[in-house]
């Protein structure tokens, strides 16, 4: 199956406490049907020293969030929309945004 959410793409997340943001999506983890997405789901986590180059302590960082719970941003309205795929005249698969038909560059 096709990923409609890549790494690098701006996403919305549509529902949940953190409804409203956005943020480029780090990593996808597509058997979990999850993505990192950063500024969103930010949590503190006690952590080790890890070496003389890295100090311990409380520090913050993302935690993955359901792609059910994510919309992809339409890159030429900047409005959320579905994904749809489309295949061009060279035989290439794309992905275009479902709202304006955009062919969203990955």
């Amino acid at each position: 199956m096709a990923a409609r959410i890549r790494k690098g793409d701006r996403v919305e997340v549509i529902t949940g406490a953190e409804k409203g943001k956005r943020g480029e999506v780090l990593r996808v983890f597509a058997a979990e049907n999850r993505a990192l997405v950063q500024g969103v789901r930010v949590v503190k986590r006690h952590q080790k020293p890890m070496g003389m180059g890295q100090p311990g302590g409380i520090i913050e960082k993302e935690s993955p969030i359901h792609l059910s719970n994510v919309a992809l941003v339409d890159p030429k309205t900047e409005k959320k929309t579905r994904v749809g795929f489309r295949v061009l005249e060279d035989g290439s698969k794309v992905r275009v945004a479902r709202a304006t038909g955009a062919v969203i560059e990955s």
